[in-house]
C-alpha cells in the first residue's frame, strides 16, 4: 500500500516499535476526539447508574463526580503526554511496555483487554434500562416483575446490541467511524437540548447537592461509607478516554490530535454530565419517590419532560449507548492487534491479520464479540447483573491504568522519562507531581471498587461469600492465571511477528573486524 507524505510522517514513530504500517490512516481531528469522548459516553453513563449512586448517597452523591473528574483527570493528563511520545494502536499494552518493561506491558495489556471484554457487556445492559421504558415491547421476557424477568432480557437485548458492534467492526474502521461520528454528533446535541430542558424546569435550587436524604445510618463510616459506594457510579462514567490514542495507527498526525482528543474529552464528559446530574436533581418533581432509586435518570427524563419529549429523548440516550458500546468494542480490537502482532496472545498470527478488503483486523472483532456474549450468558439469571458486571470492568480498568502510570512514575523518578519533541503535549516541570497524585487516586479508588461490599455484589438473595468476594476471586484468578501462562509459556515465543515487523533497510557490506557480530 502506498502511503502519503503525511501517512509517511506518522507512521515513522512505529519503527520504534519495530512494526510496519498497515491500518488505513483515514481519521482526522473530530474522529479522535468521538472515539473518546463516545467511549466516555455521557448520556450512557449517568442514565446506567444514576439510580445506583442516588439510591446510596442520596442526591449529595453528585459529589463523587468531580471528585473522580479530579483523580481521573490527572491520568488523562499522563496519558496525553504517553499519546504525544507512543501513538500506536493498543495504547495501554504499548505504554506500559515502553515506561516499565515487556513484562508489566502484557500485563496490563491483558487486564486492559479482558476489562473491555466485560466492559461491552455492561455497556450493551444498558439497552434494558431504556428501551423498556420507552415501550414494554421490549420486554420480550416475562413482564418485569419475575425474579429474574430484568436480568434476562438485558441479556437478549445486549446480545443484539453486541452482533452489531461485532458487525461493524468486521467491515471496517470507515463505516466504524462513520456512525461513530454520526452517534457522537447527535449525543452531544441532545445533551445539551436535555440540560437546557432540564434548566427551564427546575422547581429546587442547587443546594439540593447538599441533601443526603438520610443515607448512611446503619453503614459502617456512616454517609462517608455510603458516599464512596455511590461514587461506583461516578467512577463509571470518566474511563476510556485513552480511546483515542488507541486509533493511532489510523489517525492522522496522532501525536499532535490524540493528546489533544484525550483531555477535551474528559473535559466535555465532566462538564456535560455533571450538568445533566445537578440540573435533574433540581427539576425532578419529587426527590422522595422510589422512582429515582430505580429507574434513574429515564424516569427523571419522562417526569420532566412528560411521555412525548420524554421518550424522544430515550431514544436519543439509544443511539449513545450504541456508539459507547462500539467504541469499547473498536479499542478492544486493537488491543488485542497490538498484542497478537507482538506475538503475546495465543493464535496471533490470526488474531493480528488484517483484511487485505476491510483493511481492519476481523478475527478479533468476532472472537471478543462471542467472549462478551459469554459474560451475558453466565450471568442471565443474576439480579444484580448490572452492578456486578459493571464494577468488575472498572476495577480492571482502575488496574490497567495502574500498570501504566505506576511504572511511569518509577521512569520519572530513575530520570529515565522522555517526553514528546518539542512543539508536542508534555507536562513538563508538572509532570511529576500530577503523576504522583494519579498513583494515589488510582490505587485508592481501585480498592474503593473491589472492596467485597454486599451493597455492590450482593445486594439481592441469595447471598453467599462468594458473590460479595465475586470481584476479588475473578481479578485474582484472571490476573495470576493469565500472567501464569504468560511467564510459564508465552514469553518465550515474544516478538514482532515478520508479517508484521518494519521492514529492515538494506546494508552495504561492512568493512568489520572479525570481532563484529550481527545480533538478533
Amino acid at each position: 500500500m502506498t502511503r502519503g507524505p503525511q501517512e509517511a510522517g506518522d507512521d515513522a514513530g512505529l519503527a520504534e516499535f519495530g512494526y510496519r504500517p498497515e491500518l488505513k490512516r483515514t481519521l482526522g481531528t473530530f474522529h479522535t476526539f468521538a472515539a473518546g469522548i463516545s467511549y466516555i459516553s455521557i448520556l450512557t453513563g449517568t442514565f446506567q447508574l444514576f439510580y445506583f449512586g442516588f439510591a446510596h448517597g442520596g442526591p449529595a452523591y453528585w459529589w463523587s463526580w468531580p471528585l473522580v473528574f479530579a483523580g481521573q483527570f490527572t491520568v488523562a493528563l499522563c496519558f496525553a503526554e504517553l499519546a504525544a511520545r507512543y501513538p500506536v494502536a493498543g495504547s495501554i499494552y504499548n505504554w506500559a511496555k515502553k515506561v516499565g518493561n515487556g513484562h508489566v506491558g502484557w500485563l496490563a495489556g491483558w487486564m486492559m483487554l479482558v476489562a473491555s471484554v466485560v466492559s461491552i457487556a455492561a455497556v450493551s445492559l444498558a439497552y434494558q434500562l431504556t428501551l423498556p421504558q420507552i415501550s414494554s415491547v421490549f420486554q420480550f421476557v416475562g413482564d418485569g416483575t419475575g425474579t429474574y424477568d430484568v436480568a434476562t432480557n438485558a441479556v437478549v437485548l445486549a446480545a443484539v446490541l453486541i452482533l452489531f458492534t461485532t458487525l461493524v467492526n468486521a467491515f471496517g474502521v470507515k463505516l466504524m467511524a462513520t456512525i461513530n461520528t454520526a452517534g457522537v454528533f447527535l449525543e452531544l446535541v441532545a445533551t445539551v437540548v436535555l440540560i437546557v430542558l432540564f434548566a427551564v424546569h427546575v422547581v429546587r435550587g442547587p443546594q439540593v447537592v447538599t441533601h443526603t436524604a438520610h443515607a448512611g445510618g446503619g453503614v459502617s463510616f456512616g454517609y462517608l461509607g455510603t458516599f464512596l459506594v455511590a461514587s461506583l457510579a461516578s467512577a463509571y462514567v470518566m474511563y476510556g478516554f485513552d480511546t483515542a490514542a488507541s486509533l493511532g495507527e489510523e489517525s492522522l498526525d496522532p501525536s499532535r490530535n490524540a493528546p489533544r482528543a484525550i483531555i477535551r474529552a474528559i473535559l466535555a464528559s465532566f462538564v456535560l454530565g455533571g450538568l445533566i446530574l445537578l440540573l435533574a436533581l433540581m427539576s425532578v418533581s419529587s426527590l422522595r419517590g422510589g422512582e429515582l432509586s430505580t429507574d434513574g435518570l429515564q424516569y427523571v427524563v419522562l417526569d420532566v419532560l412528560g411521555p412525548t419529549a420524554g421518550k424522544a429523548m430515550l431514544w436519543c440516550v439509544l443511539i449513545a449507548v450504541t456508539v459507547c458500546a462500539l467504541a469499547v468494542h473498536t479499542a478492544a480490537i486493537r488491543l488485542a492487534f497490538a498484542m497478537s502482532r507482538d506475538n503475546n496472545l495465543p493464535a496471533a498470527s490470526l488474531l493480528a491479520r488484517v483484511s487485505p478488503r476491510f483493511k481492519t483486523p476481523v478475527a478479533p472483532a468476532v472472537i471478543i464479540g462471542v467472549l462478551a456474549l459469554a459474560i451475558l450468558l453466565v450471568n442471565i439469571r443474576q439480579p444484580q447483573i448490572f452492578t456486578v458486571v459493571t464494577s468488575i470492568g472498572i476495577v480492571m480498568i482502575y488496574l490497567a491504568y495502574l500498570l501504566v502510570t505506576v511504572p511511569m512514575l518509577v521512569a520519572r523518578l530513575r530520570g529515565r522519562w522522555q517526553p514528546a519533541d518539542e512543539g508536542k503535549f508534555s507536562l513538563g516541570r508538572w509532570g511529576l507531581p500530577v503523576n504522583i497524585i494519579a498513583v494515589l487516586w488510582g490505587a485508592a479508588m481501585t480498592l474503593n471498587l473491589i472492596w467485597p461490599r454486599a451493597a455492590v455484589y450482593n445486594a439481592a438473595a441469595p447471598h453467599h461469600w462468594y458473590l460479595r468476594w465475586g470481584a476479588v476471586l475473578f481479578i485474582g484468578v484472571i490476573a495470576g492465571g493469565g500472567f501464569a501462562y504468560y511467564w510459564f509459556v508465552q514469553r518465550h515465543r515474544t516478538g514482532v511477528l515478520s508479517d508484521h515487523a518494519a521492514e529492515q533497510p538494506e546494508q552495504s557490506e561492512p568493512s568489520a573486524t572479525p570481532l563484529e557480530v550481527n545480533r538478533t
